[in-house]
């Protein structure tokens, strides 16, 4: 006899995630799971896009690592409200995680949270955190394959960030491979081009996002 035993565990995330969004949609605060690989370029992601938006809205972030506040440190030192999750060696962010992370921001004051999920391009995947999208980030470096070989992380994205693009000289990167095979596995999911340490092409990435914000308020 086989013994399911992620189907309880999602069960219970999920309850957890819908009363989360609950909480969030009644203050109209706009929440990104950010998805990606150690070395994408996540937080540098994530600085760039508070440079674009920060005139405009209240932005918060809550970073999930095994180990360390390092990024959480560079967001402070932005001015930027966030918390730190360790996950002691979980390799994903869960729904009662966020929700105390959250307990500790003024979300009546906020109008986007970016979550920075651990480095992983499986397990996020799965579970839900209450937020309004999975965002996927890619790096040139990581290959042009990564939608064949992972192509859960994609299908679950609504939007695909390319980083790190002023690289590509110096990797074996085929662009329009890489572009049909997301728009195979994710045919609504625009894909944004950037090098965010750079802040190329940032701005059609924050145009996309501030349209999403505005949705909801």
């Amino acid at each position: 006899m086989e013994i399911d035993i992620k189907q309880p565990i999602l069960d219970k995330n999920d309850k957890i995630a819908a009363a989360l969004r609950s909480k969030l949609d009644k203050h109209h605060v706009y929440v990104i799971d950010l998805l990606a690989s150690p070395g994408s370029g996540k937080t540098s992601t994530i600085l760039a896009t508070i440079d674009a938006l920060r005139d405009e809205f209240n932005i918060a972030v809550i970073e999930g690592d095994i180990a360390s506040s390092v990024d959480a440190e560079k967001i402070k030192d932005y001015g930027i409200p966030a918390v730190q999750i360790n996950t002691g060696g979980a390799c994903h962010l869960e729904a009662n995680m966020i929700s105390k992370a959250i307990d500790l921001l003024d979300i009546e004051r906020l109008d986007l949270i970016i979550i920075e999920n651990v480095g992983n391009l499986v397990c996020p995947t799965d579970f839900y955190l209450g937020e309004n999208t999975k965002v996927m980030i890619l790096s040139v470096p990581e290959g042009d394959d990564k939608p064949l070989k992972y192509p859960g992380v994609f299908q679950a994205s609504r939007a695909v960030i390319l980083n790190k693009i002023d690289t590509m000289p110096f990797f074996n990167f085929n662009r329009e491979a890489f572009d049909e095979a997301v728009k195979n596995l994710n045919p609504q999911a625009p894909i944004f081009p950037i090098a965010a340490t750079k802040g190329d092409g940032v701005d059609a990435w924050a145009e996309w996002l501030r349209k999403q914000i505005h949705a909801i308020q």
